[in-house]
């Protein structure tokens, strides 16, 4: 089931991603149209979600490649949510210096933070146990 979830969202960010930005804008900043995108944002929104698809769908053992960097990225946003917000600003956005974030996006960032470590390291351990069963079945 969470194969399928991620599996639609990659498939999202492919298809839609100006409308998942937009939608992140709405809830995020105090003036939604402030925002200029890069121009190379929504196509790697998309590379994105076609790496994530790719993995998903042909290699699905393969997924475990980026459940560390999930857990170093969760660990940066959880320690340092304002500075993980201004880097990814900085990344997506000509402007950042103009974007007013709301209040609850600092503690939402540290939230998801630790959520991704939690996931991240879930899975790594999952991967382990999995990988020890296949050594002593052999």
């Amino acid at each position: 089931m969470r194969k399928i979830l991620a599996l639609v969202a990659a498939l999202l960010a492919v298809l839609v991603p100006n409308r998942i930005v937009d939608a992140a804008e709405r809830l995020a900043f105090e003036d939604p149209d402030a925002g200029r995108l890069r121009s190379w944002t929504l196509p790697m929104a998309r590379l994105e979600g076609l790496v994530v698809c790719w993995l998903l769908v042909r290699h699905p053992a393969q997924t475990t490649i980026l459940k560390r960097p999930l857990s170093v990225l969760g660990l940066a946003m959880a320690l340092v949510p304002r500075q993980s917000l201004s880097v990814g600003l900085e990344l997506a956005y000509e402007n950042p210096d103009e974007l007013e974030v709301k209040p609850w996006i600092g503690p939402a960032t540290r939230l998801l933070g630790a959520v991704y470590v939690v996931v991240g390291l879930a899975a790594v351990r999952a991967t382990g146990r999995s990988n020890r069963r296949r050594t002593t079945d052999e």
